[in-house]
């Protein structure tokens, strides 16, 4: 049971930082490839100031979401103003950059040993709750001003400008929010594992979740879910199969993006109006 909880709890985990690669990519069309540093951040920020500085779980939270944000702001604010391929060519070296840090302030974050004695304070229950408020969020942010404005400039830069939306605003804000509960996300890791090392949080966790986002529907906030529910889990689950699970795992990815480009989802969202449709087509039938 507790090996269940555990994979349960990774999982949420997941979805938080997929729900920030939602915001980013899904929305505003951009691409992260250092997505995952943001977690780096989180999770050695609240670790350092709990072992260092007996920081309280929640004060070390607050300011590790923070220092999340600061970094997500410097790295925002000359970044979003290039292309799409450009950013992502500059948040990988960013991410690059955050791990090579990491790895050489051995004194502070352990270096390539990690730092370990994290306090453990995430649980199966705090990670449930923090992955539901962070989907409402989400949920709440897409059908918002700014969701809409980031979908109109997703579509078409130009004309977005032209209608007199603030695109670099827009793509500030949007990129600040997916840093911070991308930052949270690392908090939890960490005060989970109670061990965090910089390999962890390498540009293939991040290009994990991209692929998790597409492979649920890229415009799809159910389908981002639910697929980082079913891909989050299935490498642990698949864990019998010793080396073989990455190839099935990339076999069955490979699969849904080859016969359904659009992801599993598309860009349906489940909610209560379009069950509702649902429900009345089945009777229908």
């Amino acid at each position: 049971m507790g090996f269940y909880l555990s994979i349960l709890t990774f999982t949420f985990i997941t979805i938080i930082g997929v729900t920030g690669i939602f915001l980013i990519t899904g929305l505003t069309g951009l691409f992260s490839l250092g997505q995952a540093s943001f977690m780096a951040i989180g999770a050695y920020t609240a670790g350092i100031l709990m072992i260092k500085f007996q920081v309280p779980f929640v004060v070390a939270t607050i300011l590790a979401i923070l220092v999340g944000l600061l970094f997500g702001l410097v790295v925002g604010l000359p970044t979003l103003r290039l292309r799409r391929d450009y950013i992502a060519l500059v948040t990988f070296g960013f991410g690059e950059a955050v791990i090579a840090i990491l790895n050489n302030l051995t004194s502070i974050t352990g270096g390539a040993m990690g730092l370990s004695g994290i306090p453990m304070k995430t649980n199966f229950t705090l990670a449930l709750i923090s992955a539901i408020v962070c989907i409402i969020f989400a949920r709440n942010y897409k059908y918002s001003k700014y969701g809409r404005q980031c979908m109109a400039l997703k579509s078409d830069e130009l004309a977005a400008k032209a209608m007199g939306i603030d695109v670099k605003r827009v793509k500030l804000t949007t990129f600040l929010v997916a840093s911070g509960l991308t930052a949270y996300a690392g908090v939890l890791y960490g005060s989970f594992t109670t061990y965090v090392d910089p390999s962890t949080f390498g540009w293939t966790r991040s290009a994990e979740w991209i692929i998790i986002l597409f492979f649920g529907g890229l415009n799809s906030l159910t389908g981002a879910i639910f697929s980082s529910l079913a891909l989050g889990s299935l490498p642990e689950l698949l864990r019998f199969a010793s080396s073989w699970r990455l190839v099935i795992y990339a076999v069955i990815v490979l699969l849904i993006l080859n016969f359904r480009p659009t992801g599993i989802f598309g860009e349906y969202e489940l909610n209560l109006k379009t069950l509702k449709k649902d429900l009345l087509r089945t009777n229908r039938k």
